[in-house]
């Protein structure tokens, strides 16, 4: 029996894919609104889906959808929410519409500005690295169902974790994110360190990594190393760094396998690796401020972390990259990569085109 006839007017839903799986899941919430917290841990280890800023605000909180109604499997998935359309008129809500689209030439200078900006702080030793992004806003095209760009997403990205997202505080997220920042249950867990980025040569994995892609991969890996001692984890099993695809671009990941000393560790885990320096920079505190003040813009949802939380079971939570949102009428598509003292501004630029490319190819169908 459908509980709504349309997702969009639900106070909260999730669709998502996990990498490998043969099945979309569903959860919906369908009544009240979606818990939302001032604190990212604040919602872990209870059942639901969650959606995690950057960096939380009033304007920006931690969000988790209740999942009155579940459904496993596309069939499944249809008759729980029958008629599944985009609706024109979005639901009332906190969440503004999106600005009109503004020329590349203009978004470019002004992504070069802060980008020599940032180089230029790396340089004076001020820190390791910085993560430096960017957002791009595009017209919706003719036709547009974010519904259909999730079913496309999940067909020609099996490696990655696809979601669609929507409540009234967040608007809709749709994203395609390789980097898992915490999966497990009990006291087994799993993170990576995903940094480095280069485009595939054609089919081809790239065998060559130069000196700035090893160290910007570096940093990740011994900062993940000391939170886990920090937590008192103890480090099961470390594989990498090796090359891991991506849809059209390939990153270095090492996989991390540890233990906890106790299920309670799990919360102090999670802030201690969110925002990680894949997506921040070191030192960690320091470059989180020094983000927030120069970047030139929110990136609200973009690099938060998105996933399913569960009180006993299974949670698998991951780093909201290579996503986007949409008002029905644009898009806006979010990118960034890892800044050192030793990087060219022209490359960084290209970097996030070929991010961002991740789902405009899935938009346009051009695959």
């Amino acid at each position: 029996m459908p509980v709504k006839k349309n997702l969009f007017s639900s106070p909260g839903f999730a669709l998502y894919r996990l990498p490998w799986a043969r099945h979309c899941q569903l959860v919906l919430q369908t009544a009240g609104e979606v818990e939302r917290s001032a604190r990212a841990a604040d919602v872990i280890g209870r059942p639901g889906f969650v959606m995690a800023p950057f960096h939380p605000s009033d304007a920006h909180p931690t969000l988790s959808i209740r999942p009155d109604v579940t459904a496993i499997g596309w069939e499944k998935i249809v008759q729980v929410a029958e008629g599944l359309t985009w609706r024109e008129s979005a639901p009332s809500c906190s969440v503004p519409s999106l600005p009109p689209p503004d020329c590349q030439e203009a978004e470019r200078a002004r992504y070069e500005r802060v980008c020599a900006r940032f180089i230029a702080s790396l340089r004076e030793g001020r820190f390791d690295k910085l993560v430096l992004s960017r957002a791009s806003v595009t017209d919706a095209p003719e036709g547009f169902s974010p519904l259909d760009v999730f079913r496309r997403a999940c067909a020609a990205y099996p490696r990655m974790m696809i979601y669609l997202c929507h409540t009234p505080w967040t608007g809709t997220w749709l994203g395609c994110t390789p980097e898992i920042l915490l999966s497990g249950r009990g006291c087994g867990w799993h993170t990576v360190a995903l940094a480095g980025t280069q485009p595939m040569q054609g089919e081809s994995l790239p065998t060559h990594w130069d000196g700035k892609n090893r160290e910007e991969q570096a940093f990740v890996a011994d900062y993940i190393r000391r939170v886990i001692r920090s937590q008192g984890g103890t480090l099961v099993e470390e594989q990498g760094p090796y090359t891991a695809r991506a849809g059209q671009v390939a990153h270095l990941k090492t996989d991390f396998h540890f233990r906890l000393p106790h299920l309670s560790a799990y919360r102090p885990m999670l802030e201690a690796l969110h925002p990680t320096p894949a997506v921040c920079g070191l030192p960690k505190d320091e470059a989180l401020r020094f983000i927030l003040e120069q970047e030139g813009y929110d990136r609200s949802y973009y690099s938060g972390f998105v996933g399913r939380t569960d009180t006993g079971g299974q949670t698998d939570l991951y780093v909201n990259l290579r996503c986007m949102e949409t008002d029905g009428k644009r898009i806006r598509f979010y990118a960034g990569g890892g800044i050192l003292p030793q990087s060219d501004v022209r490359s960084e630029w290209e970097e996030t085109e070929e991010k961002m490319d991740t789902l405009r190819r899935i938009l346009v169908n051009d695959l």
